[in-house]
């Protein structure tokens, strides 16, 4: 056990973690991680911070989203998912693009209390505990109302067959282009004050209410995106160089249809979309903790199914994704990190709800990448092919030796045992 390690400066908690390793190395090795001028910023992002872990920062080039052409940044440690995005990207920028439209933006947080009252009393107190829940928030509420947000609305929920006595609040709120969660749960917090304020004064002491607590949900319905590609079949002739178009279209349908019946196959399905829409709201700092939750809360609705479908009809195939996605483009670690802020500028600056269409149009063309690979080709040739070069790290080869195992694998299946057996023969001459 270590006592009081929040309390040690950073040295001494390096330090501390050292010994602990018995290795001296890790001191100098954190250190070298360390950025010279903006390491005081990344320390406060965290707590009980030692150094910074790198993740590479790239582009997926060329993304046409409503008629407009992206080059959109991606956080990620699998190249594979850059290179996939950025593929998908070039096929679809010569099929009309991507066509991304929010459907709604509105933002849940509830407040969950306990009444031992008659239902009754409550549901017909509600009208003048609204009055006062909006009244009594203005102070908090003002500002984001006057940049287009602010609470939409709010309703009293009845769980009490459920639970015995659990009630709820449950608020809508309009965020504008801040994702809102610190927002949301200080208006929360107010809201349950007012609620045992009123219940004071207007209830007899032995129906008091309980507030459990006060806390937004990553469960947002109604914060939704709709991404889709559409083409003739006609368009899709030897995608992979030799499948003929229907061939394609109907096994791509039939993968993404056992994905919307199979949880087991739609978990990996998702993840597939997951991949690119972690990526960007990683690069532009936004949450990607909440987006996954939201997802896979979205996908689970009836029976954990596919995000994405598809379908074929008068000769067309229409690709789409559909999902919540709560982000910000304002504030948060947005506005402070500065690659972030970089990732925004190289997006020109979106608002939240273009944002929106953005990382669901990235989802979209990686999900579109690997199920194409799955259908034809398999997924480990490009897969492998891509990590190859990881693979080579810890054999330090000079340049001519690795040019020699690249050449060697590009028309033959990559694994470790064969990179392994290989170098072994060429380091041997």
């Amino acid at each position: 056990m270590i006592n009081g390690f929040s309390r040690l400066s950073k040295n001494e908690k390096i330090s501390c973690i050292s010994s602990l390793l018995g290795d001296e190395g890790f001191a100098a090795e954190a250190i070298s991680y360390s950025h010279p001028e903006k390491q005081e910023l990344f320390d406060s992002f965290s707590e009980n911070t030692l150094t910074n872990y790198m993740l590479p920062f790239g582009i997926a080039p060329n993304f046409l989203i409503n008629g407009k052409v992206y080059h959109v940044p991606m956080v990620v440690e699998e190249s594979s998912v850059v290179a996939a995005a950025s593929a998908a990207a070039k096929f679809w920028s010569t099929r009309g693009g991507f066509q991304a439209k929010v459907i709604s933006t509105l933002k849940k947080g509830h407040v969950h209390f306990l009444w031992p009252g008659y239902p009754e009393t409550l549901i017909n107190s509600f009208p003048a505990l609204k009055e006062n829940l909006l009244k009594g928030t203005l102070p908090l509420t003002k500002r984001m109302q006057e940049r287009g947000g602010g609470i939409a609305d709010i309703k009293l929920e009845d769980f009490s067959s459920r639970l015995n006595g659990y009630y709820r609040l449950a608020v809508d709120f309009e965020t504008a282009d801040s994702m809102g969660a610190n927002f949301i749960n200080t208006v929360l917090e107010e809201m349950a004050g007012i609620l045992r304020e009123f219940a004071q004064v207007n209830f007899s002491g032995k129906d008091h209410i309980e507030v459990i607590m006060s806390i937004l949900s990553n469960h947002v319905p109604e914060c939704l995106v709709e991404c889709t590609v559409s083409c003739p079949v006609s368009n899709l002739d030897k995608v992979d160089g030799e499948t003929p178009a229907d061939v394609f279209a109907r096994k791509f349908k039939t993968a993404v249809d056992i994905a919307c019946m199979d949880p087991y196959r739609a978990a990996t399905h998702n993840k597939g979309i997951m991949n690119g829409i972690d990526a960007v709201v990683i690069a532009t700092g936004n949450d990607f903790r909440a987006v996954e939750a939201g997802a896979h809360t979205y996908a689970s609705t009836d029976g954990y199914k596919s995000l994405s479908k598809v379908e074929i009809e008068n000769g067309n195939f229409t690709f789409s994704l559909k999902m919540p996605l709560a982000i910000g483009t304002v504030g948060g670690l947005t506005a402070l990190h500065p690659m972030a802020k970089r990732a925004m500028q190289i997006l020109g600056n979106p608002s939240a709800r273009e944002l929106m269409g953005i990382i669901a149009s990235v989802g979209l063309a990686n999900n579109f990448s690997a199920v194409k690979a799955l259908v034809t080709k398999g997924i480990q040739q490009g897969h492998m092919k891509m990590h190859l070069s990881n693979m080579l790290i810890p054999y330090n080869l000079g340049a001519d030796k690795k040019k020699m195992v690249e050449d060697y694998f590009q028309s033959r299946p990559v694994s470790y045992a064969a990179v392994s057996e290989y170098i072994n023969q060429i380091i041997s001459k």
